[in-house]
């Protein structure tokens, strides 16, 4: 080289220097870009990922018998030696011959068997290193750090079969959200009204009953066994019209076979007026209190839950309608390595109206478990009072055991964890779609990460640019723009945007490649043009300036010369760690969809410390499945996202599984609880144990049952 050229050359790697300058801060070389490629090629190359051009390249060797040669980790662009003239090749022989194992003469079958595996032990001896002696290894070396490492698929030779469908109820009608949350609101101020004014009757039963316990001595008038049953009664009676519509509604359901803890709480209540009227009426005085403490105290939770639920959904109602356009969360069934994923995409606000109208969990349980407990009831009242002999404690009987398995917790497993739930995630612009969504989560899924989750726009700027070789810089930012919108890379906008400035206009690229090692390659109006990255570039032999150290860039070639430089500023944001974090806690699998050649697991792990060993990286065209914006996805919506960045899709995917857990644990909890209260109080009232069975003790107990389903819908949105 001469002593010009070499000037020329110091000069153009001052003006790169200088023009990239302080984009990026770390350690991160070029050495480090290209230690991320270490794996091989595959065999089967996609249709639109092409092998890499060069002088080593060769035909494909052809597959031997994994049983007479060893398998060799051999590149396959490697040019192989061709056997020794002298040696003749192998014939090939049949399968159904190579499988029949001679019979010796004067040998049985096990010493003829022992005999065949030593006769192919010194085979392979014989030949395990041939083809190794043809090999340079420090070619070997030098290519697999140019390859990327990626992820394969594991996929059962027997998929899973799909789960049995269930006979599925008309959805509701498909309202939109913003008039769901004009319906939502309306009532919200007079239920919390009517919850504070049952709650302050129940305060007043409270003392009616701890005032014998506690020595409270009452007024004379008032301390008369037929009066207090008659006080408890009307106490009762005004909790009753209190929250009457809450208790038709339970009694409405019951009618189509849709029992619920409301349906219980409303027949405990008709049942217990009934026996506090008997009570009131009846000629000696009574000895014992009707269960209108439980019962008030069981319509004060379920107006708490009903009012915790309703604001819940009017809160996701309105976060969904602030987006026209919003964002779509799906669980797609299968979609890596067999896994449910879950992805993300552009859509409407199709579908949620009707989902966030449907059953949740909670209901769905008791919707199963909760007619067996009344005709438990039922069944156990008469053989305590009817079969037992005492007719006269039927009313009592039927009572005690609905009050028992009316559980507090009915209304609030659910209800209550809905609305912890979506006060987390409305501020970030996520709303669940109801519990169709939710109930579809399971545990082992994976999410889809894209260019733009990790790096929202604003977060990845051009620094600066430098032409080269003479090109004109309308031109190379046009071919590079261009190859960077046809690839649906997340750098579109920015470039585009600076090509706009410039005047600048995108141009037709045909024959669009996309290789394994990160770039792109096509023609546009005859002239040959490659972009990726610097690892990529040295892979193409394309002559980069000496000594250039660029950690995060775009190079763009024509024709096989460089021709441009752009330098990038990758800015990760605070939430994505946090994002991470909560994903891996619910052992969510990342898998890295990206189509920003820049953004490989070694880059991100190296410049921002991410754990990008847990996560997966697919091959480049397995990864443009994925990311493509057209795919198909579930038709079931988990969340409509209404802002941008990787924060709102994880606490979203997290929400809708803790959710789950909540409600089902608390569900399951409230069904144990009645029915381990069901059997007390079917022994209690057999045995006639007013005492045993008082209100206060009753009181007690199901609020003991009550302590783990509210902390557990209390804690639901700490994540």
């Amino acid at each position: 080289m001469s002593d010009q050229e070499n000037k020329q050359n110091k000069g153009e790697l001052i003006d790169i220097k200088s023009l990239i300058g302080d984009a990026d801060g770390g350690d991160f070389t070029l050495d480090d870009i290209l230690a991320e490629y270490g794996h091989p090629v595959s065999d089967k190359v996609p249709d639109n990922v092409v092998a890499f051009p060069g002088r080593r390249t060769a035909p494909l060797p052809e597959e031997t018998d994994s049983a007479e040669e060893p398998f060799l980790e051999e590149e396959p662009f490697l040019e192989e030696e061709p056997f020794p003239a002298d040696e003749p090749p192998e014939e090939d022989i049949p399968e159904e011959v190579s499988r029949i194992t001679p019979f010796p003469k004067k040998r049985n079958r096990l010493s003829a068997l022992v005999h065949d595996l030593n006769q192919r032990a010194d085979h392979y001896a014989d030949h395990m290193f041939e083809e190794d002696e043809s090999i340079d290894k420090e070619e070997v070396r030098r290519l697999e750090r140019l390859i990327p490492g990626t992820d394969q698929e594991e996929i059962d030779d027997e998929p899973p079969s799909p789960p049995r469908p269930r006979r599925q109820e008309p959805p509701p009608p498909d309202i939109p959200p913003s008039e769901l949350a004009r319906r939502y609101g309306k009532g919200l101020k007079w239920m919390r009204t009517r919850g504070l004014l049952v709650f302050l009757l129940a305060a007043a039963a409270l003392i009616q009953s701890l005032a014998p316990v506690i020595g409270l001595a009452l007024p004379e008038q008032l301390n008369q066994p037929q009066l207090q049953c008659a006080l408890s009664t009307v106490l009762l009676a005004l909790g009753v019209l209190l929250a009457a519509d809450t208790l038709t509604a339970g009694i409405v359901r019951a009618c189509f076979l849709k029992f619920g803890m409301d349906t219980l709480t409303a027949f405990a209540c008709i049942f217990t007026l009934a026996d506090g009227v008997r009570l009131a009426t009846a000629d000696e005085p009574p000895q014992r209190l009707p269960y209108s403490l439980v019962c008030l105290a069981c319509l004060f939770f379920l107006l708490h839950g009903s009012y915790h639920k309703k604001c819940a959904l009017r809160l996701a109602c309105r976060t969904a309608s602030s987006s026209a356009t919003p964002y779509r969360v799906t669980l797609d069934r299968g979609k890596w390595s067999e896994k449910d994923t879950y992805a993300k995409w552009s859509g409407s606000q199709e579908d949620f109206g009707s989902q966030i109208q449907a059953d949740d969990g909670a209901q769905r349980i008791f919707r199963r478990f909760c007619p067996l407990l009344a005709v438990g009831d039922v069944v156990f009242a008469l053989m305590a009072s009817t079969g037992g002999g005492h007719p006269e404690r039927l009313i009592w009987s039927l009572s005690a055991l609905f009050s028992a398995t009316a559980a507090f917790g009915g209304a609030l497993a659910y209800g209550r964890s809905f609305h912890k739930v979506i006060r987390r995630l409305s501020p970030n612009g996520a709303a669940l779609a109801g519990w169709p969504g939710v109930a579809a989560s399971r545990k082992g899924c994976c999410v889809l990460i894209t260019d733009g989750d990790l790096f929202p726009p604003g977060y990845v700027e051009l620094n600066g640019y430098k032409v080269m070789s003479d090109y004109p810089a309308e031109r190379v930012m046009a071919y590079t723009a261009t190859l960077i919108r046809d690839s649906g890379s997340g750098l579109t906008t920015l470039l585009h945007n600076h090509l706009r400035s410039m005047g600048g206009l995108m141009r037709r690229a045909e024959g669009l490649q996309c290789h394994e090692g990160g770039g792109l390659s096509a023609n546009i109006r005859g002239d040959q043009v490659l972009v990726g990255s610097a690892a990529f570039m040295k892979l193409m032999e394309i002559r980069l300036p000496q000594g250039l150290n660029v950690k995060n860039a775009v190079f763009c070639a024509i024709d096989g010369k460089l021709a441009g430089i752009f330098a990038l500023s990758y800015t990760l944001p605070d939430t994505v760690f946090p994002a991470l974090e909560s994903l891996m806690m619910e052992r969510v699998e990342p898998v890295l969809a990206t189509r920003d050649f820049n953004l490989i697991p070694a880059m991100l792990h190296q410049r921002f410390k991410l754990a990008a060993e847990k996560m997966a990286f697919p091959p480049v065209e397995r990864r443009r499945e994925l990311s493509d914006p057209d795919q198909e996805h579930d038709g079931v919506l988990t969340a409509l996202l209404c802002r941008e960045g990787l924060l709102p899709f994880a606490e979203a995917i997290t929400a809708a599984k803790r959710l789950r857990w909540a409600t089902r644990l608390g569900a399951v909890l409230c069904c144990a609880g009645s029915l381990l209260g069901m059997a007390l109080a079917a022994y209690l009232t057999s045995m006639g144990a007013y005492t045993s069975l008082s209100p206060l003790n009753l009181l007690v107990y199901m609020l003991t049952w009550l302590a783990p389903v509210w902390f557990s819908s209390g804690w639901v949105h700490r994540f």
